[in-house]
Protein backbone atom coordinates (compact mmCIF):
# COMPACT_ATOMS: atom_id res chain seq x y z
CA UNK A 1 0.00 0.00 0.00
CA UNK A 2 1.35 3.61 -0.78
CA UNK A 3 2.24 5.35 1.87
CA UNK A 4 3.35 9.16 1.22
CA UNK A 5 5.54 11.51 3.28
CA UNK A 6 6.11 15.11 2.08
CA UNK A 7 8.75 17.23 3.80
CA UNK A 8 8.32 20.77 3.22
CA UNK A 9 4.50 20.74 3.15
CA UNK A 10 4.22 23.87 4.69
CA UNK A 11 5.80 25.75 1.63
CA UNK A 12 4.49 26.78 -1.39
CA UNK A 13 4.66 23.26 -3.40
CA UNK A 14 4.20 21.18 -0.62
CA UNK A 15 0.34 22.57 1.01
CA UNK A 16 -0.73 22.52 -2.55
CA UNK A 17 0.87 19.52 -3.00
CA UNK A 18 -0.09 17.10 -0.03
CA UNK A 19 -4.36 18.43 -0.59
CA UNK A 20 -3.60 16.92 -4.60
CA UNK A 21 -2.15 13.83 -3.21
CA UNK A 22 -4.90 13.54 -0.42
CA UNK A 23 -7.45 13.99 -3.20
CA UNK A 24 -5.68 10.96 -5.40
CA UNK A 25 -5.19 8.77 -2.93
CA UNK A 26 -6.72 8.97 0.22
CA UNK A 27 -5.80 10.93 3.93
CA UNK A 28 -4.75 7.91 5.40
CA UNK A 29 -2.26 7.26 2.69
CA UNK A 30 -0.40 10.95 3.13
CA UNK A 31 1.80 12.50 5.97
CA UNK A 32 2.54 16.12 5.73
CA UNK A 33 5.87 17.47 7.54
CA UNK A 34 7.67 20.61 7.84
CA UNK A 35 9.94 21.99 10.59
CA UNK A 36 7.60 24.06 12.49
CA UNK A 37 5.57 22.16 15.87
CA UNK A 38 2.37 23.62 14.90
CA UNK A 39 0.99 22.31 11.00
CA UNK A 40 0.05 24.89 8.74
CA UNK A 41 -3.59 26.08 8.92
CA UNK A 42 -4.00 24.98 5.05
CA UNK A 43 -3.01 21.67 5.94
CA UNK A 44 -5.26 21.51 9.45
CA UNK A 45 -7.26 18.16 8.50
CA UNK A 46 -3.98 16.43 7.32
CA UNK A 47 -2.00 13.50 8.77
CA UNK A 48 0.76 15.97 10.35
CA UNK A 49 4.26 15.21 11.85
CA UNK A 50 6.90 17.65 12.76
CA UNK A 51 10.31 17.12 11.17
CA UNK A 52 13.50 18.91 10.44
CA UNK A 53 15.06 17.19 7.27
CA UNK A 54 19.04 17.33 8.87
CA UNK A 55 17.78 15.11 11.62
CA UNK A 56 18.77 11.53 10.16
CA UNK A 57 17.44 9.49 12.84
CA UNK A 58 13.75 11.00 13.23
CA UNK A 59 13.95 11.09 9.44
CA UNK A 60 14.74 7.26 9.60
CA UNK A 61 12.29 6.62 12.65
CA UNK A 62 8.90 8.38 10.71
CA UNK A 63 10.04 6.52 7.21
CA UNK A 64 10.08 3.04 8.77
CA UNK A 65 7.32 3.46 11.79
CA UNK A 66 4.65 4.92 9.12
CA UNK A 67 6.23 2.53 6.39
CA UNK A 68 6.21 5.41 3.91
CA UNK A 69 6.74 3.74 0.38
CA UNK A 70 7.20 7.78 -1.58
CA UNK A 71 8.98 10.64 -0.17
CA UNK A 72 8.55 14.11 -2.30
CA UNK A 73 11.62 16.11 -0.38
CA UNK A 74 10.59 19.83 -0.70
CA UNK A 75 12.86 21.23 1.97
CA UNK A 76 14.91 23.95 0.73
CA UNK A 77 15.96 27.58 0.95
CA UNK A 78 15.30 29.32 -2.42
CA UNK A 79 17.36 31.61 -4.04
CA UNK A 80 17.04 34.91 -1.97
CA UNK A 81 16.73 33.31 0.90
CA UNK A 82 20.02 31.16 0.13
CA UNK A 83 21.93 33.93 -0.91
CA UNK A 84 22.05 35.91 2.44
CA UNK A 85 22.77 32.55 4.55
CA UNK A 86 24.71 30.21 1.83
CA UNK A 87 26.60 27.93 3.89
CA UNK A 88 23.48 26.91 5.62
CA UNK A 89 21.22 26.73 2.27
CA UNK A 90 23.98 24.68 0.98
CA UNK A 91 23.69 22.05 4.27
CA UNK A 92 19.88 22.23 4.00
CA UNK A 93 19.32 21.48 0.66
CA UNK A 94 22.23 18.76 0.76
CA UNK A 95 22.30 17.12 3.68
CA UNK A 96 18.71 16.46 3.51
CA UNK A 97 19.14 15.41 -0.15
CA UNK A 98 21.89 12.72 1.32
CA UNK A 99 19.48 11.75 4.19
CA UNK A 100 16.23 10.87 1.88
CA UNK A 101 18.53 9.16 -0.92
CA UNK A 102 20.03 7.30 1.45
CA UNK A 103 17.48 5.30 2.99
CA UNK A 104 15.99 4.96 -0.25
CA UNK A 105 19.52 3.30 -1.20
CA UNK A 106 19.09 1.06 2.27
CA UNK A 107 15.52 -0.32 0.50
CA UNK A 108 13.15 1.98 3.23
CA UNK A 109 11.85 3.91 0.12
CA UNK A 110 10.52 3.21 -2.77
CA UNK A 111 10.24 6.54 -4.83
CA UNK A 112 11.85 9.78 -4.13
CA UNK A 113 10.46 13.38 -5.93
CA UNK A 114 13.34 16.05 -4.98
CA UNK A 115 12.56 19.35 -7.25
CA UNK A 116 15.40 21.02 -9.10
CA UNK A 117 14.84 24.56 -10.75
CA UNK A 118 15.73 26.61 -13.35
CA UNK A 119 18.51 28.04 -11.17
CA UNK A 120 20.78 25.66 -12.07
CA UNK A 121 21.06 27.40 -15.28
CA UNK A 122 23.71 30.52 -15.73
CA UNK A 123 24.65 33.48 -17.58
CA UNK A 124 26.22 31.58 -20.08
CA UNK A 125 23.08 28.82 -20.86
CA UNK A 126 21.05 29.96 -24.07
CA UNK A 127 18.38 32.51 -22.58
CA UNK A 128 15.55 30.91 -25.27
CA UNK A 129 13.92 28.02 -25.51
CA UNK A 130 16.41 26.59 -23.61
CA UNK A 131 17.45 22.91 -23.70
CA UNK A 132 16.77 19.61 -21.68
CA UNK A 133 20.50 19.43 -22.29
CA UNK A 134 22.95 22.50 -22.22
CA UNK A 135 25.40 25.08 -20.34
CA UNK A 136 24.87 25.06 -16.78
CA UNK A 137 27.01 27.26 -14.89
CA UNK A 138 24.79 28.67 -11.81
CA UNK A 139 25.42 31.82 -10.34
CA UNK A 140 23.58 31.46 -6.71
CA UNK A 141 23.76 29.28 -3.55
CA UNK A 142 20.42 27.58 -4.78
CA UNK A 143 21.54 26.96 -8.35
CA UNK A 144 24.58 25.24 -7.47
CA UNK A 145 23.05 23.30 -4.76
CA UNK A 146 20.02 22.23 -7.04
CA UNK A 147 23.00 21.45 -10.16
CA UNK A 148 25.06 19.24 -7.99
CA UNK A 149 21.63 17.84 -6.09
CA UNK A 150 20.76 16.55 -10.05
CA UNK A 151 24.23 14.69 -10.16
CA UNK A 152 23.99 13.31 -7.22
CA UNK A 153 20.53 12.03 -7.87
CA UNK A 154 21.28 10.68 -11.28
CA UNK A 155 24.42 8.93 -9.62
CA UNK A 156 22.28 7.61 -6.89
CA UNK A 157 19.83 5.73 -9.64
CA UNK A 158 23.02 4.65 -11.54
CA UNK A 159 24.90 3.40 -8.70
CA UNK A 160 22.40 1.90 -6.35
CA UNK A 161 19.02 2.08 -8.31
CA UNK A 162 16.68 4.40 -6.60
CA UNK A 163 13.99 5.68 -8.17
CA UNK A 164 15.07 9.10 -7.93
CA UNK A 165 12.44 11.71 -10.12
CA UNK A 166 12.86 15.03 -10.33
CA UNK A 167 11.69 18.09 -11.93
CA UNK A 168 13.66 22.14 -12.98
CA UNK A 169 10.64 23.98 -11.70
CA UNK A 170 10.43 27.57 -13.68
CA UNK A 171 8.68 30.55 -11.30
CA UNK A 172 5.59 29.11 -9.11
CA UNK A 173 2.53 31.02 -8.99
CA UNK A 174 -0.28 30.47 -6.30
CA UNK A 175 -2.59 32.33 -3.91
CA UNK A 176 -2.87 29.58 -1.55
CA UNK A 177 0.86 30.68 0.86
CA UNK A 178 2.85 33.34 0.77
CA UNK A 179 6.24 33.72 -1.43
CA UNK A 180 8.78 31.63 0.08
CA UNK A 181 11.85 33.56 -1.04
CA UNK A 182 12.30 33.19 -4.69
CA UNK A 183 13.67 35.38 -7.30
CA UNK A 184 10.08 34.51 -9.13
CA UNK A 185 8.39 35.81 -6.01
CA UNK A 186 7.12 39.19 -7.73
CA UNK A 187 4.68 37.49 -10.21
CA UNK A 188 2.71 36.24 -6.73
CA UNK A 189 3.43 39.29 -4.64
CA UNK A 190 2.23 41.24 -6.70
CA UNK A 191 -1.67 40.10 -6.70
CA UNK A 192 -2.15 40.94 -3.27
CA UNK A 193 -1.08 45.00 -3.70
CA UNK A 194 -3.04 44.82 -7.00
CA UNK A 195 -6.08 43.63 -4.90
CA UNK A 196 -5.15 45.55 -2.23
CA UNK A 197 -4.47 49.29 -3.30
CA UNK A 198 -3.96 48.99 -6.85
CA UNK A 199 -0.10 49.50 -6.84
CA UNK A 200 3.12 47.77 -7.09
CA UNK A 201 6.53 48.25 -6.66
CA UNK A 202 8.47 45.49 -8.57
CA UNK A 203 11.64 44.53 -7.48
CA UNK A 204 13.40 43.46 -10.96
CA UNK A 205 13.10 45.93 -14.17
CA UNK A 206 10.07 45.75 -16.43
CA UNK A 207 11.73 44.05 -18.96
CA UNK A 208 12.40 41.40 -17.01
CA UNK A 209 11.49 37.84 -18.86
CA UNK A 210 11.45 34.55 -16.53
CA UNK A 211 9.36 31.33 -17.24
CA UNK A 212 6.50 30.70 -14.94
CA UNK A 213 3.96 28.58 -14.27
CA UNK A 214 0.44 28.13 -12.33
CA UNK A 215 0.56 25.83 -9.30
CA UNK A 216 -2.16 23.54 -10.24
CA UNK A 217 0.51 22.32 -13.19
CA UNK A 218 3.26 22.33 -10.83
CA UNK A 219 1.64 19.72 -8.70
CA UNK A 220 -0.20 17.96 -11.32
CA UNK A 221 3.18 17.54 -13.33
CA UNK A 222 4.71 16.53 -9.66
CA UNK A 223 2.18 13.74 -9.34
CA UNK A 224 2.43 12.68 -12.87
CA UNK A 225 6.18 12.13 -12.67
CA UNK A 226 6.27 9.76 -9.82
CA UNK A 227 3.19 7.79 -10.94
CA UNK A 228 4.69 7.30 -14.37
CA UNK A 229 6.11 3.84 -14.88
CA UNK A 230 9.96 3.72 -14.34
CA UNK A 231 10.36 2.68 -17.77
CA UNK A 232 9.51 6.15 -19.34
CA UNK A 233 11.70 7.89 -16.81
CA UNK A 234 14.84 8.34 -19.11
CA UNK A 235 16.44 10.85 -17.22
CA UNK A 236 17.58 10.96 -13.83
CA UNK A 237 18.88 14.33 -12.90
CA UNK A 238 16.19 16.48 -13.64
CA UNK A 239 13.32 17.33 -16.35
CA UNK A 240 13.22 20.66 -17.86
CA UNK A 241 9.43 22.42 -17.60
CA UNK A 242 7.51 24.68 -19.36
CA UNK A 243 4.82 26.90 -18.46
CA UNK A 244 4.58 30.83 -19.46
CA UNK A 245 7.02 33.20 -20.21
CA UNK A 246 6.26 36.98 -19.01
CA UNK A 247 7.36 40.39 -18.30
CA UNK A 248 6.19 42.26 -15.32
CA UNK A 249 4.82 44.65 -17.80
CA UNK A 250 2.72 41.72 -19.31
CA UNK A 251 1.43 40.88 -15.96
CA UNK A 252 0.65 44.75 -15.33
CA UNK A 253 -1.42 44.88 -18.42
CA UNK A 254 -3.12 41.85 -18.34
CA UNK A 255 -4.00 42.43 -14.37
CA UNK A 256 -5.07 46.30 -15.73
CA UNK A 257 -7.58 44.08 -18.08
CA UNK A 258 -9.65 43.72 -14.55
CA UNK A 259 -8.44 46.59 -12.18
CA UNK A 260 -7.88 49.45 -14.83
CA UNK A 261 -6.43 51.90 -12.43
CA UNK A 262 -3.60 49.13 -11.68
CA UNK A 263 0.12 50.86 -11.26
CA UNK A 264 3.38 49.45 -11.53
CA UNK A 265 6.33 51.04 -10.33
CA UNK A 266 10.34 49.50 -10.55
CA UNK A 267 12.72 49.66 -7.72
CA UNK A 268 15.45 46.55 -8.91
CA UNK A 269 17.56 45.27 -6.40
CA UNK A 270 20.02 42.35 -5.68
CA UNK A 271 17.61 39.82 -7.29
CA UNK A 272 17.56 41.54 -10.61
CA UNK A 273 21.08 39.93 -11.20
CA UNK A 274 19.74 36.63 -10.30
CA UNK A 275 16.81 37.37 -12.78
CA UNK A 276 19.12 38.00 -15.68
CA UNK A 277 21.15 34.65 -15.10
CA UNK A 278 18.17 32.49 -15.53
CA UNK A 279 16.56 31.68 -19.23
CA UNK A 280 13.59 33.50 -20.32
CA UNK A 281 12.24 30.26 -21.63
CA UNK A 282 12.24 26.53 -21.24
CA UNK A 283 12.12 23.85 -23.89
CA UNK A 284 10.73 20.72 -22.01
CA UNK A 285 9.91 18.82 -25.22
CA UNK A 286 11.90 15.36 -22.77
CA UNK A 287 8.86 15.72 -20.43
CA UNK A 288 6.63 15.69 -23.30
CA UNK A 289 7.73 12.44 -25.08
CA UNK A 290 8.80 10.61 -21.61
CA UNK A 291 6.00 11.02 -20.00
CA UNK A 292 3.45 13.06 -21.46
CA UNK A 293 3.85 16.49 -19.85
CA UNK A 294 1.76 19.61 -20.89
CA UNK A 295 0.58 22.61 -18.88
CA UNK A 296 -2.93 23.85 -19.21
CA UNK A 297 -2.72 27.37 -17.88
CA UNK A 298 -1.69 30.24 -20.20
CA UNK A 299 -1.24 34.56 -18.81
CA UNK A 300 -4.93 35.11 -19.19
CA UNK A 301 -5.91 31.78 -17.32
CA UNK A 302 -3.51 32.20 -14.71
CA UNK A 303 -4.55 36.21 -14.13
CA UNK A 304 -7.99 35.19 -13.40
CA UNK A 305 -8.14 32.90 -10.95
CA UNK A 306 -5.35 34.78 -8.87
CA UNK A 307 -7.25 37.83 -9.10
CA UNK A 308 -10.50 35.98 -7.98
CA UNK A 309 -8.59 33.67 -5.44
CA UNK A 310 -6.25 36.24 -3.43
CA UNK A 311 -7.12 36.68 -0.05
CA UNK A 312 -5.23 40.28 0.45
CA UNK A 313 -5.55 39.39 4.95
CA UNK A 314 -3.19 36.53 4.09
CA UNK A 315 -0.28 39.23 3.11
CA UNK A 316 -1.17 42.05 5.22
CA UNK A 317 -2.31 40.83 8.16
CA UNK A 318 0.27 38.17 8.78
Amino acid sequence: MKKILVIGAGGQIGTELVLLLEEKFGKDAVWASDIKDDCPKALKHSNYVALNVLDNDKLSSIVKDKEITDVYLLAALLSATAEKDPKFAWKLNMDGLFNVLDLAKDGHIKKVFWPSSIAVFGPTTPKRNTPQHTIMEPSTVYGISKQAGEQWCAWYHEKYGVDVRSIRYPGLISYSTLPGGGTTDYAVDIFYHAKQNSEYTCFVNEETTLPMMYMDDAVRATVELMEAPASKIKIRSSYNLGGVSFTPEDLKEEIKKQIPDFKIGYEPDFRQKIADSWPESINDESAQKDWGWKHEYDLKKLVGVMLENVDTELMFNK
